[in-house]
């Protein structure tokens, strides 16, 4: 009898190294703070290095990819190029494509951020970037790397992704998470839109991942949703560790995920 494929729980560590960067130390350490994380029963690592390096290094991602037992993310805007670091002991950002190329992770997530945004706030418009994309969809799987987009659910936009030739999208769970907290019809609409990207995900041979504000009070609701390969996790992980304790946040994550 087949069985369904429980969901992956990714742990993503900016904010681990956001707090390390309020400093001039490298405590926390970002590489320790991932292996007590696989130690806890995490199913992989996410980073997000953006050109300010305002958490997540580019050196960073180089000690992780050396040390990684599990299945290693890298997100970030493809087109995101050199920056020179205006912090004493920190290197330049090399461009986001070269990070990935030297550290060769399993996935790699692209997302449409630009350098003044606070946090990732929409997904991809293949509308007007699919052409542009396309280059870059076909580098990334040629390094072996498996490629996913960050999209709305919006079905359109899903069957452009697939067209692109992505292996996956991660579904920007912001609004999800806005209208659960809400709660009533428009938390139910707005759950609808996404179970609807995820039937079109699956008609169209793409793998599913979400990630953005989900937590240990709305996941439970998402989890249920057919396909859903893995979700990425950071900021209210950050917060639930401070609370629990590190291995018992993951331990918390994965019951809502099944496990």
């Amino acid at each position: 009898m087949n069985r369904k494929k429980l969901t992956d729980l990714s742990i993503n560590l900016n904010k681990i190294a956001l707090i390390r960067n309020s400093r001039d130390t490298d405590y926390p350490s970002v590489t320790e703070h991932a292996q007590m994380c696989i130690d806890a029963g995490a199913d992989g690592i996410t980073v997000h290095p953006r050109p300010d390096q305002r958490h997540i290094r580019a050196s960073d991602c180089d000690e992780l990819a050396a040390m990684l037992t599990v299945e290693f993310n890298i997100e970030g805007n493809p087109f995101a190029g050199p920056q020179r670091s205006d912090r004493d002991g920190v290197s330049d950002y090399p461009g986001f494509m070269a990070i990935v190329e030297r550290t060769r992770p399993a996935q790699c997530t692209l997302v449409p951020d630009s350098t003044d945004q606070l946090t990732s706030d929409h997904g991809f418009d293949l509308t007007n970037s699919a052409d542009r994309l396309a280059p870059v969809v076909e580098q990334l799987q040629a390094w072996g790397c498996r490629v996913s987009l960050f999209m709305d659910p919006v079905p359109e936009q899903i069957r452009l992704a697939a067209q692109l030739g992505a292996d996956r999208i991660e579904l920007y769970t912001g609004p999800y998470a806005e209208a659960f907290q809400r709660g009533g019809a428009e938390a139910e609409a707005v759950f609808s839109r996404y179970q609807r990207a995820a039937e079109v995900a699956a008609e169209v041979g793409l793998g599913l991942n979400a990630g953005h504000d989900l937590n240990l009070d709305n996941l439970p609701q998402f989890a249920t949703i057919p396909n859903l390969l893995e979700v990425s996790i950071g900021h209210a992980f950050t917060v639930d560790a401070l609370r629990l304790g590190l291995a018992a946040a993951v331990a918390a994550y994965q019951r809502c995920l099944g496990k």
